[in-house]
């Protein structure tokens, strides 16, 4: 069977962690595990930010932020524990199609997400006066919609590039998921235009938003300084710390996998890293978020409370 003629190649292999077999069924337990936290808590903060008390802009974006958590890792993490206990690791052509896509969407749209409440916070902090009027609902939606159709974009065209790739190497995908790094490995011939697209896209993804994030934070760290209340600094401090860390793990993550999209040396690297994105970040949200907010903690406990009565 011909690999690089599309009309003949109906499936792909992904080899996942071959490399280690002994370590398969621990790796089983762990990831399961960490989904699970994943779900649990990301369902626990979209519970919770329905309170009437914590319906303000921040928590709508902490909700749309948990949301795509839970999509991203429900793309990703399924196939990869069935993977792990199965002999047969293919994939349809189709299904390997829908998961890049599903990928790319969710990430782009979490990184324009986390822009949109680096905003938010910036408006709060620096024009508190004016802050109920210019994140007002029908803004704070706006940036939501626009967050996901620019996802949206993005994930349609890389997804098109990827796949009309001449795909002449064997059908084995070396990674436990289809993203675009190891699809672009199995083609032999000269991808270097499309890796300059690809940078140029996470430039454009991850780079961009993240350089407004720290241009909103260095004015948000500037009125900070200029409160007098030292608890008002702290308290202030605290909420953005916690998007800040959140930015800078899934940056770190984001780049290094996608800014050196088919160098073979680093696929085990990558490969590491793509797990952190896909599975343990998702799992942090929560906890970051929570722990470090007392409204969170106050109606967690009052929700808590009162399903042990139940």
């Amino acid at each position: 069977q011909d690999a690089g003629n599309h009309t003949l190649l109906t499936e792909f292999v992904l080899s996942g962690f071959s490399s280690r077999p002994e370590l398969q069924h621990l790796l089983f337990f762990t990831i399961c595990s960490v989904y699970s936290m994943t779900l649990i808590g990301n369902l626990l903060i979209c519970m919770v930010t329905l309170h009437p008390t914590l319906h303000t802009p921040m928590y709508f974006f902490l909700r749309v932020l948990s949301l795509l958590d839970i999509s991203t890792a429900s793309v990703v993490v399924p196939k990869m524990l069935l993977n792990l206990l199965s002999e047969d690791r293919s994939i349809s052509y189709l299904g390997c199609v829908t998961q890049l896509y599903c990928v790319v969407f969710l990430g782009a749209t979490e990184w324009y997400l986390l822009a949109a409440m680096a905003y938010d916070r910036f408006v709060a902090v620096c024009s508190p006066l004016r802050y109920s009027a210019i994140m007002n609902p029908r803004a704070c939606l706006s940036l939501v919609l626009l967050s996901c159709c620019s996802g949206k974009v993005v994930s349609v065209v890389q997804t098109a590039w990827v796949f009309t790739l001449s795909l002449c190497r064997p059908r084995r995908i070396n990674y436990f998921f289809c993203d675009i790094p190891p699809l672009v490995m199995l083609s032999c011939a000269d991808t270097s235009r499309y890796e300059r697209q690809v940078i140029s896209a996470t430039v454009l993804v991850i780079l961009t938003p993240f350089c407004l994030i720290l241009l909103s934070y260095t004015c948000i760290i500037s009125s900070i300084l200029k409160i007098s209340s030292a608890e008002s600094r702290r308290k202030t401090f605290s909420t953005c710390s916690s998007h800040l860390t959140v930015v800078t793990l899934y940056c770190a993550s984001g780049t290094l996998i996608y800014l050196q999209p088919k160098s073979s040396n680093s696929q085990d690297a990558k490969k590491i890293l793509a797990l952190v994105y896909t599975t343990v970040i998702p799992t942090l949200n929560p906890l970051i978020y929570s722990l470090r907010n007392k409204e969170v903690k106050e109606v967690l406990t009052r929700v808590m409370a009162v399903l042990m009565k139940k």
